[in-house]
This record gives C-alpha cells, sequence and structure tokens, in this order.
C-alpha cells in the first residue's frame, strides 16, 4: 500500500513538473531554477496530501464527537483559506531553504577562523535515524514553547497572535489562522534553530509536516483526551484550555498577559516551568475583550472586531499591534 503511494507521488510530480513548472520556467528564462523547481512540486504535492489526509480523518471526528456546536459556518472557510495558504506555500519550509545557504557561508567563514559549527547529532554518535529524529523534535519543541511564551507575554507580539485565539468556533483548519508576520517571525525563528544544531534538509521538512499533522488534530473541534497520556503529548483538551476565553491568553484571569498550556506537541515543558493546566472540560474559545461588556455607567459596549474576512483580519492585526505595543507592559 505505502508504495503504492510513493510510486503514485513520485508520478504525479514528474507529471506535474514535465508538463507545467518546467515549460514555465524555461519560458520565463528562468531555467537556472529547474532543480529549486523540482523539490518545490515536492513540497506543494506534500501540502496537498496534508490537506487530503487532515480532512478524511479530521472532519468525521469534529461530526461524530463535537467540543461545540459551531455557530458560524464562514469561520471555518475563512480557517481552511489560512490553511491553504500555508500548506501549499509551504512558508516554514521556504524560509528553510532560504536560511540555509546563507548560514552555510557563516559556517564555512567560522571554519577559516578555526571554529567548528555545533552538531547535535556529535554528541551521540552511532544514533539510529529514528532517535535522531525524535531528538530534533524534541528539542525544536522546546524552543518553540518558549517562542510561544513570547507571543502572550509582550502587548505587541500578542496583538498579533491575538488573531490565532480570536475563532470563537475552533476548528480542524484553525491552527494556521495566524497573522502572516507572526508566522515570518516563527519560521525564521525555527529554522534558524534547526540549522544551527545540524538539522538536514529532508529530515526538516518532515518534522514540519509532523509537527503540523498533530498541531491540526489539537485545534480540531473535537471531544478528546489522552487520559494519563494527555501529559504526554498535547491533546485537543489540554490546548482547548490555552484558547478559553480568559485562561488560556490572561493570567490567572486577572486581565494581564500570560495563559496556561503553552506546549506545541509536549506537556512536559508545560509541567517543568509551571504553565500546565489539566482541567477537565470543553470551554468556550476566544478573546475577552471580543465579549460585549457593561461600562461604568451601565452602558453596553460591544466586543473587538477582529475581522470576518482574510485581508480584514490581516489589517486589524497590524493596528492592533500598534495599539497594544503602546500600553505599559502587563
Amino acid at each position: 500500500m505505502m508504495q503504492h503511494f510513493i510510486d503514485w507521488f513520485s508520478w504525479a510530480q514528474g507529471w506535474l513538473f514535465e508538463s507545467l513548472v518546467e515549460p514555465f520556467l524555461y519560458h520565463a528564462g528562468l531555467g537556472e531554477y529547474i532543480e529549486d523547481a523540482f523539490e518545490g512540486v515536492e513540497w506543494f504535492l506534500t501540502g496537498v496530501c496534508e490537506l487530503a489526509a487532515l480532512y478524511l480523518v479530521l472532519r468525521p471526528l469534529e461530526a461524530l464527537i463535537p467540543a461545540q456546536k459551531l455557530g458560524n459556518r464562514y469561520a471555518r472557510l475563512n480557517d481552511f483559506i489560512y490553511t491553504v495558504i500555508h500548506r501549499l506555500g509551504l512558508f516554514s519550509v521556504a524560509v528553510f531553504f532560504t536560511l540555509d545557504p546563507l548560514l552555510d557561508r557563516v559556517a564555512g567563514l567560522l571554519r577559516l577562523e578555526g571554529v567548528h559549527p555545533f552538531n547535535l547529532e556529535s554528541l551521540l554518535p552511532g544514533m539510529s535515524p529514528l532517535a535522531s529524529f525524535v531528538l530534533y523534535l524534541v528539542v525544536l519543541d522546546f524552543f518553540e514553547y518558549w517562542f510561544h511564551r513570547g507571543q502572550h507575554q509582550f502587548n505587541w507580539w500578542w496583538g498579533l497572535h491575538s488573531l490565532h485565539h480570536s475563532q470563537r468556533d475552533m476548528n480542524l483548519w484553525s491552527d494556521n489562522r495566524n497573522h502572516l508576520l507572526d508566522d515570518l517571525l516563527r519560521d525564521i525563528y525555527m529554522a534558524a534553530i534547526a540549522l544551527a544544531i545540524g538539522v538536514a534538509p529532508a529530515q526538516y521538512v518532515l518534522l514540519v509536516s509532523v509537527s503540523r499533522a498533530l498541531q491540526s488534530l489539537q485545534h480540531a473541534n473535537v471531544r478528546l483526551h489522552f487520559g494519563w497520556f494527555e501529559r504526554l503529548l498535547v491533546s485537543p483538551r489540554f490546548h482547548r484550555r490555552h484558547h478559553a476565553i480568559g485562561v488560556g491568553h490572561e493570567s490567572a484571569g486577572k486581565g494581564t498577559l500570560g495563559g496556561c498550556n503553552f506546549g506545541v506537541l509536549l506537556p512536559v515543558w508545560d509541567i517543568l516551568f509551571r504553565t500546565a493546566s489539566f482541567a477537565p472540560g470543553f470551554p468556550e474559545t476566544g478573546v475577552r475583550d471580543q465579549l460585549e461588556r457593561v461600562d461604568a455607567g451601565g452602558n453596553t459596549v460591544p466586543g473587538r472586531d477582529y475581522g470576518r474576512g482574510f485581508w480584514r483580519q490581516q489589517w486589524l492585526g497590524l493596528t492592533r499591534m500598534i495599539e497594544f505595543a503602546g500600553r505599559k507592559p502587563s
């Protein structure tokens, strides 16, 4: 079965490249990019397969055991647009391959000065490919935990990241509902760390793919937890609490930045740094200032508008970043 899929994938990659991409490149005078373009077709097809697998596996689960009844069908469609842009555009992988030659030059200059770049695998020689993959996954997850903490700690950064949390109808496509600037910052950060610790290009593609698949499961609208195993792998219930109104993005409900359950794949970092919450239940998701409130004069004040469509959400994210940057530190 797996061999048939590999054969089909190779055939599709070759056909798409030879029929569409290669003729276009030669017609546009971009023949020097042929090799990179062939790899690009592979990334594109990988994204297509990811989208199909997510829909075929997670969509039935959402229908069978939903965590909540979705009130806005358009919200799911808009999140799907984000996912298509992210998975088919493969921002994470593109940034990695952009930084790779740059850091190779830096490494070459360091060698001339007698400084040898660090390689994580060299600390444990003789590791199997699987052990190496798991090691890199754990190390990258540790750094991503602290990146996520930063998104919830600095006012200007929360202005961008709050777009991700503003989804009141969280669903399987919500993982990629992010501001493009926020995505760019994260992808540069993660790619630089991966290159710094010696992750090979092919290995990075697989690491990104596995991480994204698990994060899509975490955001899915499913009433699902892993029991005791929830302390080893982030579950939809564990991550849903991170998105809970007044809990996941605030310190003890006091209205200041902070929150809980920042782990991307592994809850161990939340446990070690005391940001874990294994409370039961599947609370409503969103941001507190989306809710209407009553001011001191008894007047009803509408909640903040986070935008309905893609471009509106992107614009409002920038305006929030500027607005929040002027606030006093939490």
